[in-house]
């Protein structure tokens, strides 16, 4: 006759099965929730900045368009023409946006931000101080959280 220890032998190994059997889905489980959020966060990610290269493409074309503008200011002209190029720059601006991309904020004498302005040169000022943006040479962007392209600026240099 068998004692009660040998009796539940069987059920105690079949207990540790068991057991080992559940920690074993759980861990699957665990591994398929990790990877159906990373497939989520990817698909977001995918989805918010789907329009970097276009929007990327089309600041070059805004830069050329406000060089125009420039030189027909520079030219004394503020005719029609001028106030299309100008008309058309809003355009592309608002289109971008809708898209999520903005300018990136750049005052002058407003303090240089190396997150979102890059420095061409320093120049000595006297109407501003050491570190303040001097002057914006080309605005930056941004798409959402991320920057397409810095400001390019130029930076009041310490004295010295």
């Amino acid at each position: 006759m068998d004692t009660p220890e040998e009796t539940l032998e069987p059920a105690n190994d079949r207990i540790e099965q068991l057991e080992k059997q559940v920690a074993d889905y759980k861990l699957l489980l665990a591994d398929y929730e990790n990877s159906r959020k990373r497939l989520a966060q990817d698909a977001e990610r995918q989805r918010k900045y789907f329009a970097e290269p276009i929007a990327r493409d089309m600041l070059s074309v805004i830069d050329n368009l406000e060089r125009a503008v420039d030189a027909a200011k520079k030219a004394g002209e503020t005719g029609a023409l001028a106030q299309g190029v100008t008309a058309t720059i809003g355009m592309f601006i608002d289109t971008l946006k809708r898209h999520g991309v903005k300018v990136v904020e750049t005052t002058l004498g407003g303090p240089f931000d190396p997150n979102v302005h890059q420095a061409v040169s320093q120049v000595p000022s006297a109407e501003y101080k050491p570190g303040a943006v001097a002057q914006i040479l080309q605005h930056g962007y941004m798409l959402h959280d991320r920057i397409l392209r810095p400001a390019t600026v130029v930076v009041v240099a310490e004295p010295g």
